[in-house]
């Protein structure tokens, strides 16, 4: 018997009541009651239609046929744990393989991307007999504690770095150490990792791998510099340790031209161990970890069976296999090369036409829009980005959300169907929002940027509020 829908202020109150409070909702103030979805669209309990430019879960398009109907079909058959033998997990390891280095050719199915980096980090740790770990600054690779230690985008808010953590620099080359004028950023941000190990080097202690994202998200969608990856794998695997690229957020075609972001940093790049995550099974728990048969045998030979429950089951299985199969099917790949490049193209020129636009970064469907209030200072415009945000989804029904060490960066992880029709009114509505915000915000905000806290001086607005209000309606009357 089909359940009676309750109405949004039902299911907010219930949810209050009901569900911890550190399990945050996207638009707090506000939040949206998503009750359908199809392709790059969310659709609300009144049918409003939002356009998704956050889920880069649903990797290729909400609730896709191929996929209900892959899952479905294996539901109805058989469900069963990995410990029997079944076709569906090694077709799946087989179709991955052939997307990734030979070498890479051992592959452990879990349930999520923490789940998988927890893995890379036991697997690191038995192969290895070493301890301690390099992560970059702001980076985040999961909620289990394991990975919250390994995580400065976490454990700096919480009992801070362990002594077995080393963070190096984010290689940031718009507001980092070294910048885009640099005459080799990728060496110059690889030494600051070399420079790292020697410390620990000196403190005793040995290093058993080095994690990071192949473009860091949280860390406000960086595109890494070239070079940066190859250097740093000789230098950690010098000192005899591991190089895990966490895929989770980026994997499977995200950046268009390569499969996988580690990719970007050359044909001859690869790393020791490969996670990923999010977008496996469209939004059915699916994720993995791949490494190389000499790691792999180290861990068997601990003695230690490793079993997951629901990790590589049937429909698991059945699910990864269609997304492959719609990924090649609907030339998606293609498709985030093509509208990526428009949109970042369009973003670009919008950059000419608002001063607060500091940086316009990414490749494929992965981009980000970096906010500031000055240029030359890079101040963040944190407030600014917030309030982008809030107007496109209340003026035009448009998801974006922000990331980065001041929640600054405007970004795009669209489903990988978003097309040019979608990448044109995104851009033209962030170009009004612009606009009406440049018009009434003459004063600009201050902001710590060190203790990220932000304050506005009085009279910041040169209009009386009445004023502000009448002007900001008719500019959304004659958008």
């Amino acid at each position: 018997m089909a359940q009676e829908e309750l109405r949004k202020e039902e299911t907010l109150a219930m949810r209050n009541r009901l569900i911890g409070q550190s399990c945050k909702l996207f638009y707090s103030e506000d939040p949206v009651k998503i009750v359908r979805a199809r392709g790059q669209y969310l659709f609300d309990e009144n049918g409003k239609r939002y356009l998704d430019c956050i889920s880069n879960v649903q990797h290729v398009g909400h609730c896709h046929p191929a996929i209900t109907k892959a899952a479905a079909a294996q539901m109805d058959v058989l469900n069963t744990n990995s410990r029997f033998l079944h076709d569906n997990i090694v077709l799946y390891a087989d179709r991955l393989a052939a997307t990734l280095p030979q070498k890479l050719c051992v592959f452990y199915f879990v349930n999520s991307g923490s789940e998988a980096n927890d893995l890379a980090l036991r697997l690191a740790h038995q192969y290895t007999q070493h301890e301690d770990v390099v992560v970059l600054d702001h980076a985040y690779h999961g909620h289990l504690m394991s990975l919250i230690d390994i995580s400065p985008y976490k454990f700096r808010k919480l009992a801070g770095q362990k002594e077995w953590v080393h963070v190096a620099p984010l290689p940031d080359t718009y507001r980092g150490i070294y910048r885009e004028d640099h005459p080799n950023p990728g060496q110059a941000y690889a030494d600051t990792v070399k420079d790292l190990i020697e410390d620990v080097h000196k403190k005793g202690r040995k290093i058993s791998a080095f994690f990071a994202e192949s473009l860091p998200s949280v860390g406000g969608q960086i595109i890494l510099p070239q070079g940066y990856f190859p250097k740093v794998a000789e230098y950690v695997r010098s000192a005899g340790g591991v190089f895990v690229a966490d895929e989770v957020q980026t994997g499977f075609g995200r950046v268009g031209h390569h499969f996988w972001a580690f990719q970007l940093q050359g044909d001859d790049f690869c790393p020791d161990i490969v996670t990923m995550g999010k977008p496996m099974g469209n939004g059915h728990p699916l994720a993995c970890v791949a490494t190389t048969a000499e790691i792999a045998g180290a861990f068997t030979a601990n003695g230690v069976e490793y079993f997951n429950t629901f990790g590589g089951t049937p429909v698991s299985c059945a699910v990864g296999l269609a997304v492959l199969d719609v990924i090649v099917e609907e030339d998606l790949r293609g498709n985030a090369v093509r509208v990526g490049a428009h949109l970042k193209d369009l973003l670009t020129k919008l950059k000419a036409r608002h001063e607060i636009i500091g940086d316009v970064r990414g490749v494929g469907l992965f981009l980000g829009i970096e906010l500031v209030i000055d240029r030359e200072k890079k101040t963040p415009a944190t407030e600014a980005a917030a309030h982008v945000v809030k107007r496109l989804k209340e003026e035009d029904q448009i998801c974006v959300s922000t990331d980065g060490p001041w929640e600054n960066v405007l970004k795009f992880k669209p489903p990988m169907c978003f097309g040019m029709e979608n990448a044109e009114l995104v851009v033209q509505c962030i170009d009004r929002i612009l606009t009406v915000t440049s018009l009434m915000t003459p004063h600009r905000l201050e902001v710590n940027t060190t203790s990220h806290n932000i304050s506005l001086p009085p009279g910041k607005c040169s209009l009386p509020e009445d004023d502000i209000l009448k002007f900001h309606t008719f500019i959304i009357q004659n958008k």
